[in-house]
Protein backbone atom coordinates (compact mmCIF):
# COMPACT_ATOMS: atom_id res chain seq x y z
CA UNK A 1 0.00 0.00 0.00
CA UNK A 2 1.52 3.46 -1.32
CA UNK A 3 2.58 5.97 1.38
CA UNK A 4 -0.57 8.53 2.02
CA UNK A 5 0.89 11.71 0.21
CA UNK A 6 0.79 15.01 2.46
CA UNK A 7 1.11 18.47 1.08
CA UNK A 8 4.99 19.41 1.83
CA UNK A 9 8.29 17.83 3.23
CA UNK A 10 11.10 19.18 4.43
CA UNK A 11 14.35 19.35 2.58
CA UNK A 12 17.57 20.67 3.69
CA UNK A 13 15.99 23.64 5.46
CA UNK A 14 13.00 24.53 3.05
CA UNK A 15 9.51 22.90 2.45
CA UNK A 16 8.91 21.50 -1.20
CA UNK A 17 5.68 19.54 -2.65
CA UNK A 18 6.06 15.98 -1.86
CA UNK A 19 6.29 15.04 -5.36
CA UNK A 20 9.70 17.56 -5.87
CA UNK A 21 11.60 15.63 -2.76
CA UNK A 22 14.25 13.72 -5.23
CA UNK A 23 17.61 12.88 -4.56
CA UNK A 24 20.27 11.87 -7.28
CA UNK A 25 20.67 8.58 -8.28
CA UNK A 26 24.17 8.46 -7.46
CA UNK A 27 23.90 9.85 -4.55
CA UNK A 28 25.97 7.93 -1.64
CA UNK A 29 23.29 6.81 0.02
CA UNK A 30 21.87 4.81 -2.26
CA UNK A 31 24.30 2.63 -3.27
CA UNK A 32 26.18 2.27 0.54
CA UNK A 33 23.44 2.37 2.62
CA UNK A 34 24.87 5.92 4.34
CA UNK A 35 21.49 7.04 6.03
CA UNK A 36 20.50 7.58 9.65
CA UNK A 37 16.84 7.88 10.57
CA UNK A 38 14.28 8.27 13.61
CA UNK A 39 10.46 6.89 13.40
CA UNK A 40 8.68 8.92 15.54
CA UNK A 41 4.52 9.40 16.46
CA UNK A 42 2.33 12.57 17.40
CA UNK A 43 -0.96 11.51 18.45
CA UNK A 44 -4.51 13.39 18.82
CA UNK A 45 -4.81 13.71 22.01
CA UNK A 46 -8.24 14.99 23.97
CA UNK A 47 -5.87 17.35 25.00
CA UNK A 48 -4.14 18.41 21.50
CA UNK A 49 -1.65 17.02 19.00
CA UNK A 50 1.32 15.72 20.82
CA UNK A 51 4.74 14.18 19.85
CA UNK A 52 6.19 11.55 21.87
CA UNK A 53 9.47 11.69 23.64
CA UNK A 54 10.40 14.03 20.90
CA UNK A 55 13.56 14.97 22.63
CA UNK A 56 15.08 11.28 22.67
CA UNK A 57 14.61 10.73 19.21
CA UNK A 58 16.28 13.87 18.35
CA UNK A 59 19.08 13.25 20.70
CA UNK A 60 19.12 9.20 19.30
CA UNK A 61 19.29 10.85 15.95
CA UNK A 62 22.36 12.67 16.57
CA UNK A 63 24.20 10.27 18.26
CA UNK A 64 23.87 7.64 15.05
CA UNK A 65 25.32 10.46 12.69
CA UNK A 66 27.83 10.92 15.14
CA UNK A 67 29.19 7.26 15.20
CA UNK A 68 29.83 7.69 11.66
CA UNK A 69 32.28 10.60 11.68
CA UNK A 70 29.46 12.85 10.37
CA UNK A 71 27.82 16.24 11.57
CA UNK A 72 24.24 17.38 11.16
CA UNK A 73 24.51 20.63 9.51
CA UNK A 74 21.89 22.49 11.75
CA UNK A 75 20.95 22.82 15.81
CA UNK A 76 18.94 19.88 17.35
CA UNK A 77 16.73 22.62 18.33
CA UNK A 78 16.58 23.76 14.84
CA UNK A 79 15.59 20.24 13.31
CA UNK A 80 13.21 20.01 16.76
CA UNK A 81 11.60 23.22 15.70
CA UNK A 82 11.61 21.73 12.09
CA UNK A 83 9.63 18.51 13.20
CA UNK A 84 6.77 20.49 14.60
CA UNK A 85 6.77 22.73 11.32
CA UNK A 86 6.65 20.17 9.21
CA UNK A 87 3.57 18.72 11.23
CA UNK A 88 1.70 22.07 11.28
CA UNK A 89 2.66 22.85 7.66
CA UNK A 90 1.11 19.51 6.28
CA UNK A 91 -1.66 20.15 8.98
CA UNK A 92 -2.62 16.63 10.60
CA UNK A 93 -3.72 15.62 14.00
CA UNK A 94 -1.73 12.67 14.11
CA UNK A 95 1.09 11.03 12.39
CA UNK A 96 4.39 8.85 11.85
CA UNK A 97 7.46 11.17 11.24
CA UNK A 98 10.57 10.27 9.60
CA UNK A 99 13.59 12.52 9.64
CA UNK A 100 16.47 11.01 8.07
CA UNK A 101 20.07 12.29 7.29
CA UNK A 102 21.93 10.64 4.21
CA UNK A 103 25.66 11.55 2.64
CA UNK A 104 24.34 12.77 -0.56
CA UNK A 105 25.77 13.73 -4.20
CA UNK A 106 29.57 14.37 -4.77
CA UNK A 107 31.38 11.05 -5.64
CA UNK A 108 31.00 7.63 -5.61
CA UNK A 109 33.42 5.96 -3.65
CA UNK A 110 33.19 4.02 -0.63
CA UNK A 111 34.77 6.90 1.56
CA UNK A 112 31.79 8.66 2.12
CA UNK A 113 33.74 11.87 3.88
CA UNK A 114 33.62 14.66 1.07
CA UNK A 115 29.90 13.52 0.32
CA UNK A 116 27.67 16.32 1.55
CA UNK A 117 25.02 15.87 4.59
CA UNK A 118 21.38 16.36 3.65
CA UNK A 119 18.46 16.16 5.96
CA UNK A 120 14.80 15.66 5.51
CA UNK A 121 11.84 15.33 7.57
CA UNK A 122 8.78 13.60 6.18
CA UNK A 123 5.04 13.27 8.15
CA UNK A 124 2.15 10.84 7.21
CA UNK A 125 -0.88 9.10 8.57
CA UNK A 126 0.41 5.34 9.57
CA UNK A 127 -2.04 3.27 11.82
CA UNK A 128 -0.53 0.55 13.60
CA UNK A 129 2.54 -1.49 12.23
CA UNK A 130 1.44 -4.77 12.31
CA UNK A 131 -2.32 -3.85 12.44
CA UNK A 132 -4.69 -2.99 15.36
CA UNK A 133 -5.67 -6.65 15.95
CA UNK A 134 -2.31 -7.59 16.97
CA UNK A 135 -2.00 -5.05 19.86
CA UNK A 136 -5.58 -6.56 21.00
CA UNK A 137 -4.90 -10.37 20.47
CA UNK A 138 -1.58 -10.17 19.77
CA UNK A 139 1.43 -12.23 17.00
CA UNK A 140 2.65 -15.00 16.15
CA UNK A 141 6.45 -14.96 15.52
CA UNK A 142 9.34 -16.79 14.86
CA UNK A 143 12.84 -17.21 15.75
CA UNK A 144 14.98 -16.24 12.46
CA UNK A 145 17.93 -18.25 10.84
CA UNK A 146 19.10 -14.36 10.80
CA UNK A 147 21.42 -13.01 13.21
CA UNK A 148 22.38 -9.72 14.69
CA UNK A 149 25.83 -8.56 13.75
CA UNK A 150 28.61 -8.85 16.27
CA UNK A 151 29.51 -5.65 17.99
CA UNK A 152 32.61 -5.50 15.96
CA UNK A 153 30.94 -5.47 12.53
CA UNK A 154 28.58 -2.91 12.65
CA UNK A 155 27.62 -0.34 15.17
CA UNK A 156 24.00 -1.35 16.55
CA UNK A 157 23.42 1.57 18.69
CA UNK A 158 23.02 3.72 15.24
CA UNK A 159 19.92 3.94 13.76
CA UNK A 160 21.25 3.72 10.30
CA UNK A 161 20.00 2.59 7.41
CA UNK A 162 22.42 0.16 6.10
CA UNK A 163 21.28 -2.57 9.55
CA UNK A 164 17.86 -2.39 7.89
CA UNK A 165 19.30 -4.88 5.18
CA UNK A 166 19.44 -7.68 8.39
CA UNK A 167 16.38 -6.60 9.23
CA UNK A 168 14.41 -7.22 5.89
CA UNK A 169 15.71 -10.34 6.05
CA UNK A 170 14.63 -11.17 9.16
CA UNK A 171 10.89 -9.85 8.25
CA UNK A 172 10.37 -11.27 4.89
CA UNK A 173 12.18 -14.79 6.62
CA UNK A 174 8.96 -14.68 8.80
CA UNK A 175 6.32 -13.33 6.58
CA UNK A 176 6.77 -16.02 3.77
CA UNK A 177 6.46 -18.83 6.63
CA UNK A 178 3.38 -17.20 8.13
CA UNK A 179 4.70 -15.39 11.03
CA UNK A 180 4.01 -11.66 11.60
CA UNK A 181 7.40 -11.21 12.55
CA UNK A 182 10.73 -12.55 13.64
CA UNK A 183 12.89 -12.69 16.51
CA UNK A 184 16.52 -12.46 15.98
CA UNK A 185 18.96 -13.84 18.55
CA UNK A 186 22.69 -12.18 18.53
CA UNK A 187 25.54 -13.39 17.94
CA UNK A 188 26.62 -15.70 20.84
CA UNK A 189 23.32 -17.06 20.58
CA UNK A 190 20.86 -15.23 23.02
CA UNK A 191 17.77 -13.49 22.38
CA UNK A 192 18.31 -9.73 20.84
CA UNK A 193 15.41 -8.10 19.55
CA UNK A 194 12.83 -8.54 16.40
CA UNK A 195 13.44 -6.97 13.15
CA UNK A 196 12.38 -3.64 14.00
CA UNK A 197 11.06 -4.17 17.57
CA UNK A 198 12.58 -4.30 20.94
CA UNK A 199 11.20 -7.24 22.72
CA UNK A 200 10.31 -7.92 26.91
CA UNK A 201 9.34 -11.62 28.82
CA UNK A 202 7.49 -11.49 31.45
CA UNK A 203 8.45 -14.95 33.65
CA UNK A 204 6.97 -15.55 37.21
CA UNK A 205 6.21 -11.61 37.70
CA UNK A 206 9.70 -10.62 36.57
CA UNK A 207 10.82 -8.67 33.57
CA UNK A 208 13.13 -9.29 31.33
CA UNK A 209 14.18 -7.70 28.06
CA UNK A 210 17.81 -7.91 26.09
CA UNK A 211 20.97 -6.19 27.35
CA UNK A 212 22.39 -3.24 24.97
CA UNK A 213 25.17 -5.58 24.03
CA UNK A 214 22.94 -8.32 22.40
CA UNK A 215 23.16 -5.98 19.47
CA UNK A 216 19.86 -4.46 19.67
CA UNK A 217 19.13 -0.82 19.14
CA UNK A 218 18.85 0.92 22.12
CA UNK A 219 14.28 1.63 21.76
CA UNK A 220 13.00 4.62 23.17
CA UNK A 221 9.87 2.74 23.83
CA UNK A 222 12.02 0.40 25.87
CA UNK A 223 13.76 3.04 28.38
CA UNK A 224 9.69 3.87 28.73
CA UNK A 225 8.18 0.18 29.15
CA UNK A 226 11.05 -0.23 32.10
CA UNK A 227 10.61 3.15 33.63
CA UNK A 228 6.80 2.32 33.83
CA UNK A 229 7.51 -1.17 34.43
CA UNK A 230 9.13 -0.07 37.52
CA UNK A 231 6.96 2.62 38.50
CA UNK A 232 4.16 0.04 38.38
CA UNK A 233 6.59 -2.27 41.13
CA UNK A 234 7.35 -5.00 38.33
CA UNK A 235 10.92 -6.20 38.41
CA UNK A 236 12.96 -5.27 35.64
CA UNK A 237 15.83 -7.77 34.61
CA UNK A 238 18.16 -6.28 31.35
CA UNK A 239 20.01 -9.73 30.85
CA UNK A 240 20.66 -12.80 28.38
CA UNK A 241 18.03 -14.08 27.68
CA UNK A 242 18.50 -17.57 26.25
CA UNK A 243 16.42 -19.14 23.57
CA UNK A 244 14.12 -21.55 25.08
CA UNK A 245 13.02 -18.57 27.89
CA UNK A 246 11.08 -17.67 24.65
CA UNK A 247 9.06 -21.14 24.62
CA UNK A 248 8.63 -21.17 28.64
CA UNK A 249 7.64 -17.00 29.07
CA UNK A 250 4.01 -16.17 30.72
CA UNK A 251 4.04 -13.10 28.32
CA UNK A 252 5.89 -11.81 25.73
CA UNK A 253 5.58 -8.24 24.43
CA UNK A 254 7.27 -6.13 21.53
CA UNK A 255 8.02 -2.22 21.82
CA UNK A 256 8.69 0.37 19.35
CA UNK A 257 7.31 3.30 18.14
CA UNK A 258 5.84 1.74 15.20
CA UNK A 259 5.07 -1.26 17.22
CA UNK A 260 3.53 0.56 20.42
CA UNK A 261 3.51 -2.38 22.63
CA UNK A 262 2.22 -5.37 20.86
CA UNK A 263 1.84 -8.74 22.63
CA UNK A 264 3.05 -12.09 21.80
CA UNK A 265 1.04 -14.87 21.63
CA UNK A 266 3.25 -18.21 20.06
CA UNK A 267 6.60 -18.38 19.30
CA UNK A 268 7.52 -21.06 17.24
CA UNK A 269 3.90 -22.47 17.15
CA UNK A 270 4.34 -22.94 21.11
CA UNK A 271 1.55 -20.79 22.86
CA UNK A 272 3.05 -17.87 25.31
CA UNK A 273 1.27 -18.83 28.58
CA UNK A 274 -2.62 -18.86 27.62
CA UNK A 275 -2.43 -17.70 23.81
CA UNK A 276 -3.74 -14.24 24.94
CA UNK A 277 -2.10 -11.06 26.26
CA UNK A 278 -1.26 -11.14 29.80
CA UNK A 279 -1.92 -9.15 32.98
CA UNK A 280 1.35 -7.52 33.06
CA UNK A 281 1.42 -6.85 29.41
CA UNK A 282 -2.29 -4.78 29.97
CA UNK A 283 -1.06 -2.79 32.76
CA UNK A 284 1.92 -1.81 30.83
CA UNK A 285 -0.13 -0.83 27.33
CA UNK A 286 -3.34 0.92 29.74
CA UNK A 287 -0.33 2.90 31.14
CA UNK A 288 1.13 3.60 28.20
CA UNK A 289 -1.88 4.49 25.91
CA UNK A 290 -3.32 6.64 28.49
CA UNK A 291 -0.35 8.87 28.05
CA UNK A 292 -0.27 8.76 24.41
CA UNK A 293 -3.99 8.58 23.54
CA UNK A 294 -4.61 10.61 26.17
CA UNK A 295 -2.60 12.75 26.64
CA UNK A 296 -2.06 12.22 30.65
CA UNK A 297 1.90 12.52 30.93
CA UNK A 298 3.43 12.42 34.48
CA UNK A 299 6.43 11.80 32.59
CA UNK A 300 6.76 15.09 30.93
CA UNK A 301 7.31 12.83 27.69
CA UNK A 302 4.75 14.64 25.19
CA UNK A 303 5.47 17.76 23.00
CA UNK A 304 2.77 19.32 22.40
CA UNK A 305 2.69 20.81 18.82
CA UNK A 306 0.40 24.18 19.62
Amino acid sequence: MPLPKVEKIWMNGKFVNWDDAKIHVLSHVIHYGTSWFEGIRCYDTPKGSAVFRLDEHMKRLYDSVKIYRAEIPYTIEELTQAVIETIKVNKLKQCYIRPIVFRGYYELGVNPMNCPIDVVIAVWEWGEYLGKEAIEKGVDVRVSSWRRPAPDTLPMMAKVGANYMNSQLIKMEALVDGYAEGIALDYNGFVSEGSGENIFIVKDGVIYTPLISTGILPGITRISVIQISKDLGYEVKETLIPREMLYIADEIFFTGTATEITPVRSVDRIKIGCGVPGKITRSIQNIFYDIVKNGNDPYGWLTWVK
